[in-house]
């Protein structure tokens, strides 16, 4: 048989001794503990790049001239889309982006902010030569396009990636292959 005890137990804070600071603390320290290392991960992975940090030895083609936006009477080079730019006949994608759809669009949202990472793609262009640096021999995406990385070396010895200033400007995403989200 059970026999109930008369007096009521007291809670553990209590007979320990802990105050309410003591008990808001215990209480809110793991939540702090994740909440930095949430932190501290998110930091590191929005500081990561996309273009590589340096210009990579070996064989490598330079660009400059004026680059315009694709369209009737093109230049020599132009900008197709966000991501995309057109050297004589060949087609060569930025590796690690993806801008919006410029043509077809699937809203005028997408169009809009398309038709602004083109623009952006055309300004960089056109500061000065650029280096496409990418794999040897060629790696082609599934459209045929050539997979480059765009870079700038800057008088100071580092090295600008426009993949990621285009990312930097909120206007593409970072894209390694997989499902993409939609823009509208």
């Amino acid at each position: 048989m059970l026999r109930r005890r008369s007096s009521p137990v007291l809670p553990d804070h209590r007979w320990r001794g802990d105050s309410r600071l003591r008990r808001l603390w215990n209480a809110l320290r793991w939540w702090l503990g994740a909440a930095v290392l949430v932190t501290a991960m998110w930091y590191v992975i929005g500081q990561q790049r996309i273009g590589p940090a340096a210009i990579p030895p070996g064989p490598h083609e330079v660009l400059a001239g004026p680059f315009t936006r694709c369209g009737k009477g093109r230049a020599v080079s132009c900008v197709i889309d966000g991501d995309t730019i057109m050297v004589g006949q060949r087609m060569i994608r930025v590796i690690g982006i993806d801008a919006p759809e410029v043509h077809p669009a699937r809203c005028p949202a997408e169009a809009q902010q398309g038709e602004a990472a083109t623009l952006l793609l055309v300004t960089l262009l056109n500061q000065g030569p650029v280096t496409l640096v990418g794999p040897n021999p060629p790696v082609h995406d599934e459209y045929g396009r050539e997979l480059k990385h765009l870079l700038r070396a800057r008088p100071d010895g580092t090295v600008q990636s426009l993949a990621d200033d285009l990312v930097a400007s909120k206007l593409v995403r970072p894209y390694l292959r997989g499902p993409r989200d939609p823009w509208c």
